[in-house]
């Protein structure tokens, strides 16, 4: 399932960035470390290969 905003790729790949041991788990805030604590490798993977162009900069709730 790609990332569906900007907001949200950049989250996961810093979860993803955790979950590797590239950055220590509490440098992550917010979202990212939800994402950390509830998504698998390879769906962070998932998430975080999304490109970014045409996507919005944040999810719209509607």
């Amino acid at each position: 399932m790609p990332a569906t905003s900007q907001a949200q790729q950049k989250a996961a790949g810093a979860a993803l960035a955790a979950k590797r041991g590239e950055i220590k788990k509490s440098e992550l805030k917010g979202a990212s470390r939800d994402m950390y604590e509830s998504m698998s490798e390879e769906q962070l993977e998932e998430f975080a290969e999304t490109k970014r162009k045409g996507l919005p900069n944040k999810k719209s709730d509607g």
